[in-house]
């Protein structure tokens, strides 16, 4: 088993800039690659980016290319997402998630393992 534990989330101001932090533990010795998806009211769960363990370039959904992005800290087992010029519409609960293996494809839900519980994220406008 991974776990995953999601911190950073918050109420900020359209404009603004955040970053989320997610910390696996456990069994991680196996995790492929780490994710980050959020879910907005009424909407499905959205893939915004990616990042292999073993390097190569990270993936990123083209709805957050240029502002958000993600790296790691492999020493710490941690992903972050910076997320900058932040707007109303990236209002949602944000996920890390991780795979127990290889993965061809890492921006659908269905590759992934491990989630973490969320965290909030709200700009006001």
């Amino acid at each position: 088993q991974v776990q995953l534990v999601e911190s950073g989330g918050g109420l900020v101001q359209a404009g603004d800039s955040l970053r989320l932090s997610c910390a696996a533990s456990g069994r991680t010795f196996n995790m492929y690659a780490m994710a980050w998806f959020r879910q907005g009211p009424g909407k499905e769960r959205e893939f915004l980016a990616a990042h292999r363990w073993r390097g190569g370039d990270p993936d990123y959904a083209d709805s957050v290319k240029g502002r958000f992005t993600i790296s790691r800290d492999n020493a710490n087992n941690t992903v972050y997402l910076q997320m900058n010029s932040l707007k109303p519409e990236d209002t949602a609960v944000y996920y890390c998630a991780t795979t127990n293996g290889f993965r061809a494809v890492l921006s659908k839900t269905y590759a992934y393992d491990y989630w973490g519980q969320g965290t909030q994220v709200t700009v006001s406008s």
